[in-house]
């Protein structure tokens, strides 16, 4: 596959230093021409938000890379209208490699399947990859993953309107499940703090109990050692319910 052949966007949501955009921007440069627009700081948990409150400012480091002071659906957003002409369209866009997952209800959260929504939306394919691991992080193998994918995905095409939230264990890779979202148990947790003038603040988190069984799920195939890939979609709409709820058309 020539480096000339295809044209790469890549973005994430942990910022344009971080070890995973580095170590994918290295293997995806094998097998394509690549673009880098990301955010200038981190922004986990940005979901799919775009900046309208306020003007933003991009940053050209080098003919190859850009900062945008933003969410990763605005680095995108400016990549494929602002930034990149026309004749240098991207062929697809590769989302990370986030600093750990992105399973079941937290894809909603994510910075990183923003990304590649949005990309999806506009027009451009789009993947996002995850490395299931809570520290020591170390890209490897999930950026030759991430290469192999990109590249199926390159040769093969995605279904229209199609983005793949990919997440890869850190050891031990048994092999690839396509799977559906699944759905974890969990609850919020508040933490309550005050701060050096008495004013009081709060920090957001959970805890988890595991997630629903339900077969052939991400989850599941993340904690048997297989890389999940989840097709997923903008479209929100609950198909099954529209004919349960045409009564309330009378």
């Amino acid at each position: 596959m020539s480096s000339e052949k295809f044209r790469i966007l890549i973005t994430n949501d942990d910022g344009i230093h971080s070890q995973g955009i580095i170590a994918l921007e290295n293997a995806l440069r094998e097998i394509g021409d690549v673009f880098v627009v990301a955010p200038e700081s981190e922004m986990s948990g940005a979901s799919h938000s775009l900046t309208l409150s306020r003007p933003l400012r991009i940053r050209q480091i080098d003919e190859r890379h850009w900062t945008v002071d933003g969410t990763p659906t605005d680095c995108v957003t400016f990549a494929l209208n602002r930034i990149l002409p026309p004749e240098q369209c991207p062929d697809l866009c590769a989302s990370g490699i986030n600093h750990g997952e992105n399973l079941g209800d937290d894809a909603t959260y994510s910075g990183t399947v923003a990304g590649a929504l949005e990309s999806t939306i506009l027009g451009v394919p789009g993947l996002a990859f995850s490395l299931v691991a809570g520290r020591n992080y170390d890209f490897t193998e999930s950026a030759r993953i991430a290469k192999e994918m990109v590249a199926k995905s390159l040769k093969e095409g995605l279904p229209a309107g199609t983005l793949l939230n990919i997440n890869i264990p850190k050891t031990g890779i048994k092999g690839i499940r396509v799977t559906k979202q699944g759905f974890k148990n969990a609850r919020p947790i508040i933490s309550e703090h005050t701060d050096p003038r008495g004013k009081l603040y709060y920090w957001i988190g959970e805890e988890r109990s595991g997630f629903h069984a339900e077969g052939g799920t991400d989850f599941e195939a993340i904690e048997e050692g297989f890389v999940s890939v989840t097709p997923m979609r903008s479209d929100l709409t609950n198909h099954r319910a529209i004919e349960l709820l045409k009564s309330w058309e009378k």
